[in-house]
C-alpha cells in the first residue's frame, strides 16, 4: 500500500491585473502601470489647473513602485521640491504625465496620457473649494473641498 501524499497548503494566487501603457504627446516618454488603481478623481486645485491648462485634472492614484517609465526617463522634466513630491512632464513636448504625492508614496497618473482603457473612472471632484470660477461642475459625482483619503 503506497504511503499517503502529504497535503500541501497553498495560498490562493490573485490574478495579475493587466498592464496599461501610457505616453506623452510626442511619444518620447512612455510608461507602464498595472490596471490596479486605488482611486480616481477630477482634481480642481489651482496647481493641477495650471499644470494642465484645463478646468481640472483627471487623476488615478497608485503606489509609486507600481509605475514604470519604459522609455524616455532622461527626457522627463521634473518640477517640484524633490523625490517626495513633484510633477513629471515630457521635456520635449511638455505633456504632463504624473505627480508624485503623499510623501512620494503614490503617483497620480494623468488619465489622459493612458493609451489603454483603465477599469477605474473618476469617483468624485476634489479641491472644489479652489475650482476655477468660470467652470461649472454639471455631473452628479460627489464634491469635496480637499483630498478625501487620509
Amino acid at each position: 500500500m503506497p504511503a499517503p501524499t502529504p497535503s500541501v497548503n497553498r495560498e490562493p494566487t490573485m490574478p495579475t491585473p493587466p498592464c496599461l501603457i501610457g505616453a506623452c504627446l510626442c511619444g518620447a516618454v512612455t510608461y507602464a502601470v498595472p490596471d490596479a488603481f486605488e482611486y480616481a478623481f477630477n482634481c480642481h486645485c489651482s496647481q493641477c489647473r495650471r499644470t494642465t491648462g484645463a478646468a481640472y485634472k483627471p487623476i488615478a492614484g497608485i503606489k509609486r513602485d507600481q509605475l514604470t517609465v519604459t522609455s524616455g526617463e532622461t527626457d522627463i522634466l521634473r518640477y517640484g521640491p524633490d523625490a517626495t513630491g513633484h510633477d513629471a512632464h515630457c521635456g520635449i513636448c511638455g505633456s504632463f504625465l504624473y505627480s508624485l504625492v503623499r510623501a512620494g508614496a503614490y503617483a497620480h497618473i494623468a488619465m489622459g496620457t493612458i493609451i489603454d482603457t483603465p477599469s477605474i473612472r473618476p469617483a468624485a471632484h476634489i479641491f472644489v473649494a479652489s475650482k476655477a470660477p468660470w467652470h461649472e461642475i454639471t455631473d452628479s459625482l460627489p464634491q469635496y473641498d480637499g483630498f478625501p483619503i487620509g
